[in-house]
Order: structure tokens, then sequence, then C-alpha cells
């Protein structure tokens, strides 16, 4: 055990109090949306700030779960983001694998198309075009089928694959094991971590995505749940709601609040079982370009 002077543990503390006040800092907003949730709206108006509710209510949550479909778009956004997730990591790999081969025909050029998209886009209008010509608009998979492969992604993945010893596909050689059983067997178990951060990069995207379902869904039941919060946060305090209001018992600020809890909840606790591998990740997949 390391014997500290009076001063470095001064310092220690001194450094552990900023880190503890930064922490509340970033907490705290979190924790005001929490307790208005779940705070009578006659108790929000006399105390302004709520963080710690002297009463508690839920009705708030029955109106966001009734009344605004959020029960629809949680199966909507739990599909998107499940099934998306592994379609985009399976093609990212299935991409990324190749194009990590010096050897590969072609592999510059094919690289420099890749890169080419990552600082032009052909716009919303000619994308517009190519989905609706592609059939998917009304349907769930347009949420998925035009973001398969974030160049971004693969370029990272690429730089992680570029890594690894050559040693160890030789070997495996060798031994008979063609070019899919080398990448199943040994380069996936080996990309935890970086497979791990852009699942996260992915499954985040998806699950907070909302401008292209407004863009190509028209039907409400196909609606993500960022587009019902959108819809809650921007109608709610609009609509002729007296029956919340004036009843005392929920503010509409207060169905806002638990439409951001319902929405944000999820994906926070997904987060801390793969933040381990998020720096790791990243940094071992940005080293080469």
């Amino acid at each position: 055990m390391i014997n500290l002077t009076i001063g470095e543990k001064v310092w220690q503390a001194v450094v552990y109090f900023i880190l503890i006040m930064l922490s509340l800092l970033c907490l705290l907003p979190f924790l005001y949306v929490v307790a208005v949730s779940v705070t009578p709206e006659s108790e929000v108006l006399r105390r302004g700030i709520v963080i710690i509710p002297e009463t508690f209510t839920f009705l708030a949550y029955k109106e966001v779960f009734i009344s605004h479909g959020i029960g629809q778009a949680y199966k909507i956004t739990l599909f998107r983001t499940i099934v998306g997730t592994l379609l985009n990591v399976f093609f990212t790999v299935i991409a990324a694998y190749p194009l990590s081969k010096k050897y590969l025909p072609g592999r510059s050029p094919f690289l420099l198309f890749i890169v080419f998209t990552m600082m032009f886009g052909g716009g919303l209008i000619p994308t517009y075009l190519l989905v609706r010509s592609l059939g998917l608009l009304n349907s769930p998979w347009v949420l998925i089928i035009p973001q398969l492969i974030s160049a971004f992604n693969l370029v990272i993945i690429k730089g992680f694959f570029e890594q690894l010893p050559a040693e160890i596909e030789e070997s495996a050689r060798v031994d008979g094991a063609s070019e899919l059983q080398s990448l199943w067997r040994i380069i996936l178990p080996l990309s935890l971590p970086v497979l791990s951060t852009i699942s996260l990069f992915y499954a985040v995207g998806h699950w907070n995505s909302y401008f292209d379902a407004i863009v190509y869904i028209n039907d409400s039941s196909l609606m993500p749940l960022q587009v019902i919060l959108r819809n809650i946060l921007l109608n709610v305090a609009t609509q002729s709601a007296d029956s919340l209001a004036n009843s005392g018992a929920v503010s509409t600020f207060a169905v806002q609040m638990a439409a951001v809890v319902v929405t944000t909840v999820p994906i926070l606790i997904v987060y801390p079982f793969m933040q381990k591998h998020f720096t790791k990740g990243v940094l071992l997949g940005s080293v080469k370009g």
C-alpha cells in the first residue's frame, strides 16, 4: 500500500470532492425530470424546483402509456434497435474484413468511395425518391435498411482488423480454415471490445433517431418512441386537457417529464454494461485509418 504524505492526501480529497460535485451537477437535471414526473401539479407550482417530492403520483405515466401510444412505439423502437443493430454490425464486419486486407484487388477505390460518403451525401429528396422506388415507405424496414452501414464505424472496425497479427490467420489457414471460419472463430472473438463499441454506437443511434420516421412513415402505428416523445413535448401543453391540469393531480409538464423518463431509462440501463468496452474499442480501432 502506498504511503501518502499529508499534502498528497489533502490534494486527493480535493480531487474527490471536485469529482463528486461535478457528478452531482450532471445528475441533478435527470433527478429533476424524474421528480417532476411523479409530483402533483400543486406541489410543482408551490415549490418551483422539485428534487425530492413530498407527495408521489404516477398519473403522468398512466397518461403517457394510455393516451399517447407508447406501448406500440416501444415495440417499433425495440424492433428497430435490436434487429437494426444486429444487421448493422453484421454488414459492417462483412464489409470491413476484406477491406482490411491490403492484397484485396481494388481496395483503394473502395475505401475512397466509402470515405467520400462521410463528407458528401445525396441529399434528402434523392434519398426519399430512392426509398420510395424500393417500396420501403411506411415500413419498419425503412428505419433500418437505408442506414445499414456507417462509413465511420466501418473505418474503425477496419482499423482494428488491420492491427491484428497476420500470423494468427496464417496459422488458421495452415490448419485448413477458410476465410469465413477464420473470421468467425478467431477474428471476431478477438474483436469483442471494438464490436461492443460499434454496437453501442448503432444501438444509441437507432434508439434516439426520429427524423427518418417523420420523413418516410405516415402510419402512426409504425412511429418509433422518439417521434411519440417529440409529439408529446410539442403538443401536450397546447391540448385542451382540463381533465389533467384542472384535476390538481398531475400537470402537463409532468406528462412531458414522464415521457422523457420512459424514453431515456432503457438506454441508460444498457450503457453501463457496455461502458467498459467503449474507450478501449474506440482507441484500438482508430490507431490506424
